[in-house]
């Protein structure tokens, strides 16, 4: 991570416990939303070209579920436990961190998926509580 996305390897530390499994994606967000081909050109072997590309179109890290967290393992536990970790965890969190956002209100749900399918996002995640 430090060789290709330097900005999160310094600014992400401060905000996720030492001790923690996250999963997530790296992603950069553009006028447009997200540009995946300015991830795939930060995998560059000139490092000035990172850096440049770091500070034209920083990179940021979006968690959407805990897997560990000191010495509890969180893959045994239901979503609904996992998410309330996850989001406890990373309360204080700040970019270049963000926390998937989360409803269970459909309507809004179906607003979001609307929404954000044009600005590059893959979909939208529906688990059960329980899962």
């Amino acid at each position: 991570m430090k060789r290709y996305f330097p900005e999160l390897a310094e600014g992400l530390p401060a905000s996720i416990p030492k001790r923690c499994v996250l999963d997530g994606e790296v992603v950069i967000v553009g006028d447009g939303g997200l540009q995946f081909e300015s991830l795939q050109m930060r995998i560059h072997p000139a490092s000035s070209r990172v850096t440049k590309l770091g500070q034209q179109s920083p990179a940021a890290f979006v968690a959407w579920d805990l897997l560990t967290l000191d010495d509890r393992d969180f893959t045994v536990v239901a979503f609904e436990q996992r998410r309330r970790a996850l989001e406890q965890a990373l309360a204080k969190a700040s970019p270049p961190l963000f926390v998937t956002p989360m409803t269970r209100d459909r309507a809004l749900a179906v607003d979001w998926f609307g929404r954000f399918e044009g600005a590059g996002f893959d979909g939208i995640i529906a688990k059960e509580p329980d899962s």
